[in-house]
């Protein structure tokens, strides 16, 4: 398992925090904001590059600490 930096999940969390403002789905701003941090921008509609999952796991479950 990798461990994340907690800098890099809680500037990360506030990327999904700002998603969450209009769009509430949790899962979905987690996996918005790691591809965003992994590629450099949003997906596009079709977009299937792999993101790192570990990273999505860490971040998921911060926010929901966070909370």
């Amino acid at each position: 398992d990798a461990v994340f930096d907690s800098a890099l999940l809680s500037s990360l969390a506030a990327e999904v925090a700002e998603l969450s403002a209009s769009h509430a789905d949790l899962e979905r701003n987690c996996w918005l904001v790691v591809h965003r941090h992994r590629h450099g921008v949003f997906p596009s509609e079709y977009d299937i590059r792999d993101i790192d999952e570990e990273l999505y796991l860490s971040l998921l479950a911060h926010v929901r600490q966070s909370a």
